[in-house]
């Protein structure tokens, strides 16, 4: 790109997207189509600093003429969401006067720049102008500094410009005003970005109340009973508590299960009760308001760290990992308390919103587990900057790692230097090589790859200090882009170019029952992984009939140490502290009116306990019973093929899924989080060598559970509930349309007839696998991902909900034939 002789175009030539703002552009003037904005906008009072006012607009058309034909100088018309909005100029200070005030060095860029007057002013606009304008300056391979001569007295530009890294230097007499003459490298434009996170907010760590701002009385108070009433539910689910009903004449439990409960601690004068109802999967759901603890009949106050205390016995928490999992609920308390403020969208501004303001809206986090926020190594202030309902950009800290000790692997088609071409752009990555360069080092001897802020100063900088002064991992600084976490904590979504890829980075959290690092052996078979499943799901008919498709982790960079690393356990999290991957960015499915939607969405409530889905189905025009088939079909079939067709499972919670929508309603589902979470489980198949791994060996009564308990009862289960209390429709209304799916899946595929038999959805019941027995069991690696059925806890069975609307075809005899 040349910024001073750009292509002649009437197309944005460069966009940034603005998180809560829209997306702002350039692209070069066109006279005289931008005449009389221009000449309004330059001559008006508010731009007296311009130096254009009483300018005829002959006079302003030939001044940018000349601008337009020089080859030193360039103007450009900005835009905000495709309306005019500003307006740039870039010019060479060696053709300028304000070079013959210093000296001018290769690369430096001229800029001035002039906002149009809003009818309704945007909190942040300006900043977000001009981060705009050094971005795409920036864009130039040839920019190195950008140097600005703001008036004096022009008090309003001077901050703007400090904020975004220029670095002020001293007064100058130029020939129309006395001058600030200011500088931004490409390095200060990224610090400058980057410290718009909590993170490095200057402000926090002068006021360190406020990082736990939101720890209110009424908001820990409430943060306490949501929790409570989970834990009871859940553990109660799992068999590990048992409430018995209240023996009070007016509260007598019904038919349909309402009634009044109470839970009394052993050992103590501790009671808990509260009304509830009990669904289909042994659900419990427990009215929020009625729920009330009382010690020796008195009143007392909701805690939930005492509520695992009292209850520590029948929840089979042994004495080390006691104060771990205080820490854990201690942590999903603090963030509970945040979510519920009420500055959050509610629940009705949620069904119309974009992607990422639903991502950043959840409060839930998975469903199943009690402590599911745990996040520990976050302090106070990283859960503002990092955790994804803060909402918080970030910029990523980018190294350069020795090709010695690092691999890169990619999807087919794709090599390393398209990569980094696609997600830094050639200033950028020309940039980091050049400061490879200043430190002696060559560039073709290393690997560039991002890593987490949190990581690279908890853990890479100490951790891995040899490596650091050796300099086989140089650190290159902050790249300029913004991101913004995902529900899956150490994934990162782009959010100034959409386009450009997720970034999922090592991470050293102990959070949800795992240490959220990513292993480089696993790195480096998971483009090959993604290839094959892609290749399997995008020629089969009945997935792409359905339009069911992935997002492929297209690259990946592990760092390994093969000196010291051999030494430890195989799960050791210290061996899972560098490496990255890049997956698509689900954007591309935004086309043609369609919108998209975390999954987790579906099982949103928002803090006065709204939920979203009702809302949902009710803007879509269409009945609760039509909707749940449309979302079934393109959910719960694919899943039911893979299974059937091939033994394939994938872990389909609803943060691993995004649905893209069409008036509201289910026309696709995306998985994502591929080559960690699938399994093969047919180890006669043949699969290549270099993801031999995804073949699990799995029991064969046990291989129906990644129906029954990953999408009955870690999911289904849920959303039955809201459905019910919130919605139109009763539970077996909803699990008669769960029914119908498997029914004409298997109609349309009597070739599974066997398989149907063999793992029968339709058995009067199911093993119940618990997901909060293995947290309590063992918090650090709750499962071993190379065997996943080791680790399962069990507890009895559950009554299957669809068992009623078992079918009589043909096939089902075919399968009771062939099972003979």
């Amino acid at each position: 790109m040349n910024l001073f002789r750009p292509i002649p175009t009437t197309h944005i030539t460069y966009a940034r997207h603005a998180q809560g703002l829209g997306t702002f552009g350039l692209r070069p003037l066109h006279l005289p189509n931008d005449l009389a904005l221009i000449h309004t906008w330059v001559t008006a009072p508010r731009a007296h600093f311009w130096g254009m006012q009483g300018h005829s607009p002959e006079r302003v058309q030939a001044f940018y003429r000349d601008l337009q034909e020089s080859e030193h100088a360039q103007g450009y018309l900005g835009l905000f969401d495709g309306k005019p909005a500003f307006l740039v100029e870039c010019y060479d200070p060696r053709h300028d006067p304000i070079g013959e005030h210093y000296a001018v060095a290769e690369g430096d860029c001229g800029m001035h720049f002039l906002v149009a007057p809003a009818e309704t002013p945007l909190p942040g606009f300006s900043t977000q102008v001009i981060t705009t304008i050094l971005a795409f300056i920036f864009e130039d391979a040839g920019t190195r500094r950008v140097v600005v001569e703001p008036d004096v007295h022009n008090r309003q530009i001077h901050p703007l410009n400090r904020r975004v890294g220029f670095v002020y230097e001293h007064e100058v007499e130029l020939p129309e005003k006395t001058a600030h003459l200011a500088f931004c490298d490409r390095k200060a434009f990224a610090s400058a970005v980057s410290s718009e996170n909590p993170r490095l907010d200057p402000s926090l760590a002068a006021d360190p109340a406020r990082a736990s701002g939101h720890l209110r009385p009424e908001l820990w108070s409430r943060a306490n009973r949501w929790l409570i009433r989970k834990a009871i539910a859940e553990f109660s689910h799992e068999r590990l508590l048992a409430p018995e009903g209240l023996n009070v004449e007016t509260t007598a439990i019904d038919a349909e299960g309402h009634g009044a409960y109470r839970l009394a601690a052993p050992s103590t004068a501790a009671e808990y009760r509260f009304r509830a109802r009990r669904l289909a999967l042994d659900h419990w759901v427990i009215d929020l308001d009625s729920l009330e603890k009382r010690v020796d009949g008195a009143p007392a106050e909701l805690d939930a760290q005492e509520f695992i205390l009292e209850f520590r016995r029948p929840l089979g928490i042994g004495d080390e990992m006691l104060p771990v999992y205080l820490e854990e609920v201690a942590s999903t308390l603090f963030g509970g308390a945040y979510k519920l403020a009420g500055t959050r969208p509610n629940a009705d501004s949620l069904v119309e919103a974009d992607f990422q303001t639903l991502e950043a809206a959840m409060t839930e986090g998975h469903p199943v587990f009690v402590a599911n926020n745990g996040r520990l190594g976050f302090d106070a202030v990283d859960y503002h900057a990092y955790a994804p309902e803060a909402g918080a950009p970030i910029t990523l800290v980018w190294l350069a790692v020795h090709r010695e000790d690092a691999h890169f692997s990619a999807i087919e088609g794709l090599d390393y230097a398209a990569l980094l071409r696609d997600e830094l752009g050639e200033a950028t990555l020309a940039d980091f090589h050049r400061r490879l360069g200043d430190r002696g080092l060559d560039p073709a001897d290393y690997l560039l790859m991002p890593a987490h802020p949190w990581q690279w100063f908890h853990k890479l900088a100490i951790t891995f200090a040899g490596e650091v002064a050796r300099s086989r991992i140089v650190c290159l600084g902050y790249g300029h882009d913004r991101y913004r976490a995902q529900q899956s904590i150490r994934t990162w979504f782009n959010v100034s170019q959409p386009s450009r890829r997720y970034v999922k980075t090592a991470l050293s959290i102990l959070n949800m029952g795992f240490m959220r690092g990513l292993s480089p052996n696993y790195m480096r078979a998971t483009p090959a992984i993604n290839d094959w499943i892609k290749a399997l799901v995008d020629t089969d008919p009945e997935l792409t009939a359905q339009g069911f498709t992935i997002l492929r982790e297209e690259a990946a960079i592990g760092f390994r140490r093969d000196a010291i690393e051999p030494a430890f356990d195989r799960y050791s999290a210290y061996k899972k502290m560098l490496a990255c991957l890049w997956r698509e960015s689900p954007v591309r499915y935004q086309q043609d009116g369609r919108r998209l939607m975390t999954m987790a969405a579906l099982l949103h409530v928002d803090a006065e306990e709204r939920a979203l889905l009702p809302r949902l189905i009710q803007a879509s025009g269409l009945a609760t019973g039509d909707w749940l088939d449309r979302y079934l079909r393109v959910y719960f079939r694919p899943l039911l093929h893979c299974f059937y067709a091939y033994d394939l499972v994938f872990m389909p919670h609803g943060e691993n899924l995004i649905l893209q929508l069409e008036d509201g309603v289910p026309v696709r589902a995306i998985m994502k989080d591929i080559a960690e979470e699938i399994g093969i489980m047919n180890t006669e198949v043949a699969l290549p060598e270099e993801i031999a791994r995804i073949s699990v060996a799995v029991p064969e009564p046990l291989k129906v559970l990644s129906i029954f308990t990953d999408v009955f009862d870690c999911f289904l289960r849920f959303m039955a509930a809201i459905l019910v209390e919130q919605g139109d429709i009763d539970q077996q209304a909803f699990w008669e349309r769960v029914a119908c799916c498997v029914v004409d899946y298997q109609q349309d595929h009597p070739e599974f007839a066997e398989k149907f038999a063999r793992h029968d959805l339709f058995a009067p019941e199911f093993t119940l696998s618990c997901l909060n027995r293995l947290q309590l069991n063992d918090h650090q690696q709750m499962i071993d991902l190379a065997d996943p059925a080791k680790n399962l806890q069990f507890a009895g069975t559950l009554a299957n909900p669809i068992a009623a609307y078992r079918p009589n075809p043909a096939w089902a005899k075919a399968g009771e034939d062939a099972l003979a």
